[in-house]
């Protein structure tokens, strides 16, 4: 059985919502680490989920990249672990530099919270390859959610396939429409729509399980 490590800092709210998305959808019960944690258990994965971890104090994800357990994350993603952060868990992949970019202020000032539609970008991870032709129906929920990187990062993030999803409508202002992107060797994963609210028709879409399955892909 799959063992997934699920970080939670004060103020994540989503963590309940990955672990029953990952027990209803796949019948793994994922580890709980807390953040003050500073060595992680035996794992396969890392989830860091969404929320408002330490009250979106200083700017969203910026505490919770300085909690002791990110030093272990961080180890854990430079041996080649994969890293999935969703939401206010890419802010904090943004914050404590495991991946490139940050997330800004929505462009209308407000808190957007609504269905998206997805696309995948071409490239050749395993979320590139299992996702890539189809389109996303996926919800957001934040109030700073819009990727900006400088030109030449941008540049980088292209040449390198390392965008994964963009909105087909935008609804922050993310530069190039980008919704979720990969590390360099692509087993780190951040995104801001949240697939663990998509895993049931009954929720109003249930492709966020073919996001989950490549995230498991990863290392199944």
């Amino acid at each position: 059985m799959p063992r997934i490590g699920l970080v939670q800092f004060p103020g994540s709210n989503c963590d309940a919502d990955v672990a029953l998305a990952l027990k209803r959808g796949f019948d793994i019960d994922p580890t709980l680490v807390w953040h003050t944690e500073t060595k992680l258990p035996a794992v396969d994965a890392i989830v860091l989920p969404g929320g408002f971890s330490f009250g979106d104090y200083l700017r969203s994800g910026a505490l919770a990249s300085h909690s002791p357990v990110m030093a272990a994350v961080k180890e854990f993603a430079k041996k080649g672990g994969p890293v999935i952060g969703i939401c206010n868990g890419f802010q904090v992949l943004t914050e404590s530099h495991m991946l490139p970019g940050a997330l800004l202020r929505n462009a209308s000032q407000k808190f957007v919270c609504k269905q998206v539609e997805l696309v995948t970008a071409p490239g050749s991870t395993v979320y590139h390859k299992s996702l890539f032709g189809k389109t996303s129906r996926v919800p957001v929920a934040h109030g700073e959610g819009r990727y900006y990187i400088d030109p030449e990062g941008l540049k980088r993030l292209k040449d390198e396939q390392q965008i994964v999803f963009r909105y087909a409508e935008n609804p922050n202002g993310a530069l190039d429409d980008i919704a979720g992107i990969v590390s360099e060797n692509g087993r780190v994963l951040g995104m801001m729509p949240h697939p663990e609210r998509a895993t049931n028709p009954l929720l109003g879409s249930d492709d966020g399980l073919a996001i989950w399955q490549a995230f498991l892909a990863t290392f199944m």
